[in-house]
């Protein structure tokens, strides 16, 4: 079961235990006479359950699964207090060294960090201990190259994120940990951000003010699960989606309402209409392709930033000359309408499963 990941063997696990509560279900109703010999698959699921569990730390109850829920919040509180900590450790006696002691601290916080990260991985199953250790470790590289600047007075630059995103990738990878790949894709985008802006002639710390800095990226980002393979790595390929279509949808929100940010050489009316139409197309092929690939946090993006797109618009053409009421009315009924199509699509859908499974039984 080495080869499943996390996310196949929790479905493999629970598909086990819904045949289980299922069959229970139906031999209670006289439904279902299970033969004598039905030990067989008892053990086979019993074996199957405990690799699984061995192999991919999975929940076999409710109970298991709201206790990580619990712990992963827990050890996220847990690594975020340990960087704290040791944040205003180096802040309250950092004056107290000598440069060369300073350099040397440095440097070793990090690589200590990782090699416990590490070691601690290889003993902790569960992985939850390896995760904050490897968090600790990245607080602490961001910690290196910044007072490393300070006491050497180099100048601030955007590369200093290619630095964080580097190490955050290369933790995230080594370690299985999807908070370090949004804080490096995140660093990822703020570099890459920073360099068109510098190339366009502003200083890199305004990378906000130009929001079309940051549409390239997002697609690079969202289309690299489709090129490299991510399956095997839980979660990694949601989080470039997500993080991308979400930095994509607010860069084009903004400059739908403010073409100042734009290089566009169009009239302000022109460059918002534009990116208006951008989002309202985007956001309804972002739904379209929840749906077909199953992606369910892509598809509610999707819904989100077209309600927020149509919502603006609305805003624009009638909050001045509408009654309020009036205006509440329309958003009403247009949620009306979005949950009579939203339904519609619902209905298509599980008609065609229908077909589909029908299909399946009379082969």
């Amino acid at each position: 079961m080495a080869h499943l990941t996390k996310t196949q063997a929790q479905a493999r696990a629970d598909q086990v235990r819904a045949f289980r509560a299922e069959q229970t279900l139906l031999s209670e109703q006289g439904l279902l006479q299970l033969p004598s010999d039905t030990a067989a698959i008892r053990e086979y699921h019993d074996n199957l359950l405990h690799e699984l569990q061995q192999a991919q730390d999975v929940d076999l109850s409710e109970g298991a699964r709201h206790l990580s829920l619990g712990m992963q919040i827990v050890s996220f509180l847990g690594a975020s207090a340990l960087a704290a900590s040791l944040f205003f450790l180096f802040y309250q006696y950092w004056g107290y060294f000598a440069t060369a002691t300073q350099v040397i601290i440095l440097i070793a916080a990090p690589l200590v960090s990782l090699a416990v990260a590490c070691w601690v991985q290889r003993l902790d199953s569960s992985g939850y201990y390896a995760k904050l250790a490897g968090l600790v470790s990245f607080v602490s590289w961001v910690l290196n190259i910044v007072m490393l600047g300070s006491i050497f007075n180099i100048t601030p630059s955007p590369n200093a994120f290619a630095v964080f995103a580097l190490y955050g990738f290369l933790l995230a990878y080594l370690l299985q940990v999807r908070l370090l790949l949004a804080a490096a894709i995140i660093c990822s985008f703020i570099f890459i951000g920073a360099q068109f802006g510098t190339w366009m002639g502003s200083y890199w710390i305004y990378v906000g003010e130009s929001p079309e800095h940051f549409l390239l990226p997002t697609l690079f980002f969202f289309a690299l699960p489709l090129w490299l393979d991510q399956t095997r790595l839980h979660g990694f390929a949601a989080i470039y989606q997500l993080l991308s279509v979400v930095v994509f949808f607010i860069a084009v929100l903004i400059l739908a309402n403010w073409s100042g940010g734009s290089y566009l050489p169009w009239s302000p009316t022109v460059i918002e209409g534009c990116y208006q139409m951008v989002g309202f197309v985007a956001s309804a092929l972002l739904v379209i392709y929840g749906l077909r690939t199953g992606a369910a946090n892509l598809m509610l993006a999707g819904n989100v930033f077209f309600a927020l797109f149509l919502y603006t618009k609305f805003f624009d053409w009638w909050w001045d000359w509408l009654p309020k009421y009036l205006f509440f009315l329309v958003i009403g009924l247009t949620a009306i309408l979005a949950l009579m199509v939203f339904n519609r699509l619902r209905s298509t859908q599980q008609k065609a499963q229908s077909t589909h499974q029908a299909a399946g039984g009379g082969v």
